[in-house]
């Protein structure tokens, strides 16, 4: 009566046996992807310090890839306040209000893409500069789940001078061209504190899609953009208070 069972048992012995031998591997692969979770949130309190200069996960590409990049990193002090304003007016005129995400705009987002209309991309700086930072390229729920947390980590631990000093170092503004100085002296021949006011509307307003957005070799549309940017910071006063108060 009892040989029936013995017997499913020894039967099941080798792929138990297995199991038990690949817990090991399954271990080290969850303590992996694990490492990988939680090292964005550990590196956020490493870029507290100024004299740390992050690197983008998409410089990181070109550097794989071989292709190299042009990078020159600068101090917020040696950025054009009219930069500045221009990029906040164009990309998240919010910024000084919010805690990493707009989740009014993150609202109507989900809205608009519930009833199957076209979207804007609702991503604010911090947004931005954690997905440059620690994520990938493409658009997906998958990395915007990941983005949200991060993009508020961000917000919280650094300061929106530290942040934004970041992010326009690591933008990208044109095939290997990443941060505002590279992009300055690639499109205007000019440092990026010296830019004026057009140029830096340019340059602000080509940021949705660099590679096919030259500031440097604007069309008639670019042009019509960064005019109403350029319009638009002259008068952002209290909205670039945490900048430059």
């Amino acid at each position: 009566m009892d040989i029936a069972p013995e017997t499913e048992d020894i039967a099941d012995m080798p792929a138990r046996r297995r199991w038990f031998e690949n817990r090991p591997v399954l271990k080290r692969i969850v303590l992996a992807v694990l490492a990988l979770v939680v090292l964005p949130y550990v590196l956020i309190f490493f870029y507290l310090l100024p004299f740390i200069h992050p690197v983008s996960t998409l410089m990181l590409r070109d550097l794989v890839l071989l292709r190299g990049y042009d990078r020159r990193w600068v101090s917020l002090d040696e950025i054009s306040p009219v930069l500045v304003q221009s990029v906040m007016m164009s990309e998240d005129g919010q910024y000084c209000f919010h805690g990493g995400v707009d989740w009014a705009e993150m609202r109507m987002l989900v809205v608009d893409t519930m009833k199957g209309q076209a979207t804007r991309g609702g991503s604010t700086i911090p947004m931005q500069t954690a997905k440059n930072l620690f994520l990938w390229n493409s658009r997906s729920f998958v990395r915007k789940a990941m983005e949200l947390p991060l993009a508020v980590s961000t917000d919280f631990v650094l300061s929106k001078r530290r942040l934004m000093e970041i992010y326009l170092n690591i933008a990208e503004w044109g095939p290997g061209i990443y941060g505002v100085e590279a992009a300055a002296q690639h499109h205007f021949k000019v440092p990026a504190s010296k830019l004026t006011r057009r140029q830096a509307s340019l340059l602000a307003v080509s940021l949705p899609n660099p590679i096919d957005r030259n500031a440097g070799k604007p069309g008639r549309g670019l042009r019509r953009l960064a005019g109403v940017i350029e319009r638009r910071a002259q008068g952002s006063g209290d909205y670039v208070k945490c900048i430059y108060d």
